[in-house]
């Protein structure tokens, strides 16, 4: 057993992540070894939802056997961005091993565009590309059993006064929520921070998307709070997310700055994650950050040590 795997093991242990399986490696004809999927551990306390390829180097580079992975260690929760590029054949695999393991998909993508203008606009050529998008979405989480669809409302127009693009959008998403509705699918709201990765985006805090969902006022519209984007754009996490509680579907994690896994940056994700447990949330957590140890097997065990380290918190 290398070092790296031996002392993520031994951190997992001591914050209470029991090994339900013994840890075994294997390795033939002197090639690196690799984590078996029998180095199972303990759920996480909360849902974590590593995307799809994210441990490829220690999963390899099959869909299902990273789904594996992710649930024998702890994980009951993936997201898939690419979701709606995926065949539909591929789409019905990924949900029936998902459902074979009991493990929940996180919001999929169906609309985030962040270069045009869209949500913002009042015409009907804009408002029929977003319900279509929508009905497509729709198809998306009958094969897969999905609960959320992520959409980000575009760019804002300079030459329109806020007050208007913020009605236009409320309309737009009424239309929206009507064919979602229907369906049983949430659609959920993304704000992104404009400084860093986004400049130029019509939704940027979770204030705006909270008054935005209560405007529209449909169960069918929530919001997924990006707590690496809010760190840039207004910070206040917490009050926010308790402010905003009642809109809050979902959440994107990622540590600021750099959006790698939590530890490497400002952010104290294992408070965040103790007041989510104290909250009672039952929600998926998406972990969409990258690894700040990029295409190591190390450094994608760091990424699982990191999480069962903010998970240790005292309840």
């Amino acid at each position: 057993m290398n070092n790296s795997r031996r002392n993520f093991i031994k951190k997992a242990t001591a914050t209470g992540a029991a090994i339900i399986a013994a840890p075994s490696l294997i390795g033939s004809s002197g090639s690196s070894p690799q984590v078996k999927a029998t180095d199972a551990t303990a759920p996480f306390r909360l849902k974590y939802a590593p995307s799809i390829g994210m441990f490829r180097q220690n999963a390899g580079k099959e869909t299902i056997d990273n789904i594996k992975f992710c649930y024998d260690m702890g994980f009951r929760a993936i997201f898939d961005n690419g979701l709606m590029r995926r065949t539909a054949e591929e789409q019905e695999k990924i949900a029936g091993e998902l459902k074979r393991l009991g493990m929940e998909m996180g919001p999929f993508v169906i609309r985030a565009d962040s270069r045009i203008q869209d949500f913002v606009l009042n015409t009907q050529e804009i408002r029929d590309t977003l319900v279509n998008n929508i009905k497509e979405g729709v198809e998306v989480a009958r094969r897969t059993g999905a609960k959320w669809g992520l959409v980000v409302l575009g760019r804002y127009d300079m030459k329109l006064h806020m007050d208007y693009q913020t009605a236009n959008a409320i309309d737009n998403l009424r239309y929206c929520c009507d064919v979602a509705e229907a369906a049983g699918l949430i659609l959920v709201l993304e704000p992104l921070n404009p400084f860093i990765n986004h400049p130029g985006l019509f939704l940027i805090g979770i204030p705006q998307a909270y008054a935005i969902c209560r405007a529209v006022n449909r169960p069918s519209l929530k919001i997924v709070d990006d707590l690496y984007h809010q760190q840039i754009t207004e910070g206040n996490l917490i009050p926010n997310i308790d402010a905003a509680w009642s809109e809050i579907a979902a959440f994107h994690l990622g540590d600021s700055p750099g959006r790698n896994e939590p530890t490497t940056g400002e952010i104290n994700y294992k408070n965040i994650f103790k007041h989510l447990y104290n909250k009672k949330y039952d929600g998926v957590l998406c972990m969409e950050h990258g690894v700040s140890n990029r295409g190591t097997k190390e450094g994608e065990l760091r990424v699982i040590e990191a999480y069962r380290e903010c998970d240790s918190f005292e309840v």
